[in-house]
């Protein structure tokens, strides 16, 4: 009996010693399969930040061509079968996901005959924004607005209410007239449209801020700090005109300020989040 087993122990050793190339392999390719399919979990799962879908989705990128090019040195062929297989399945999806990004990028290209990413406002958009703020200004109203840039603000625009119309010194100021509906909240503003009116952005906790500041800077500074958005605060007790971006706030700005602060945002690329 005791021979028997060690014949078996040395049968055994022998042909994990023979297989050993082809377990490891093996053992390579479920693990990388495994991970592949992980990722792609992770990015169905759902989530409230589009940046992090969209970093999820970069991910999921780079991750495929570096598995593509290990698979393929190492001639994983049921890696290579899988992400063969998987690639035609994601790719339909995710232009069906980020439909109004690629749409968007799409009109910039073909507007823009250099192909920057970024559109400065036309002189109408910012005369008829300026002229609003301006005004509200005068008559101490209260305002916030945000205008849009590369991270979309859906998450805020959900919680308002739709407008979708034409940038114009009138709408803006009949939102924000005091007993209006739609007065308590902010404007969201994309590609130089109204898109939302009446919607609620996060306070920023940041102690270092004065503590005069009021809601409505704190939000239009909390906004910003959670992307890439830029927001123009109008004080409903003193008139003054406030910039927030980037997490900073520019105050006390005259009509000269705001509109080359305007030019300047618009001309800066937008950063990740």
């Amino acid at each position: 009996m005791l021979q028997g087993i060690t014949q078996f122990l040395q049968d055994a050793q022998h042909w994990l010693q023979v297989r050993s190339t082809l377990i490891t392999k093996a053992g390579v390719e479920i693990l990388l399969i495994a991970l592949i399919v992980y990722a792609f979990m992770r990015l169905l799962q759902g989530t409230r930040g589009a940046g992090v879908l969209k970093g999820l989705t970069v991910f999921m990128a780079i991750l495929a061509a570096g598995v593509v090019f290990v698979a393929r040195q190492l001639h994983l062929e049921r890696v290579n079968w899988v992400l063969t297989s998987l690639a035609p399945v994601v790719i339909i999806p995710v232009f069906i996901l980020f439909q109004p990004e690629i749409r968007r990028a799409l009109i910039r290209v073909g507007q823009n005959p250099w192909f920057r990413l970024f559109l400065r406002p036309d002189s109408r958009f910012t005369d008829e924004l300026v002229e609003a703020v301006l005004s509200l200004s005068r008559d101490k109203i209260g305002a916030l607005i945000a205008i849009e840039r590369q991270v979309e603000l859906g998450s805020y625009v959900e919680r308002g209410v739709r407008l979708d119309s034409e940038v114009s010194a009138e709408l803006i100021k009949s939102v924000f007239w005091p007993g209006a509906p739609l007065h308590d909240g902010a404007v969201v503003i994309r590609e130089q449209r109204i898109l939302a009116a009446s919607c609620l952005f996060p306070l920023t906790d940041n102690p270092d801020f004065s503590s005069d500041l009021g809601t409505r800077h704190r939000a239009g500074i909390g906004l910003t700090e959670e992307s890439d958005a830029a927001a123009i605060i109008v004080s409903e007790q003193t008139g003054r005109v406030s910039l927030a971006f980037r997490g900073q706030i520019q105050r006390d700005m005259d009509e000269k300020a705001l509109r080359d602060a305007l030019d300047e945002i618009a001309a800066q690329p937008a950063q990740a989040q």
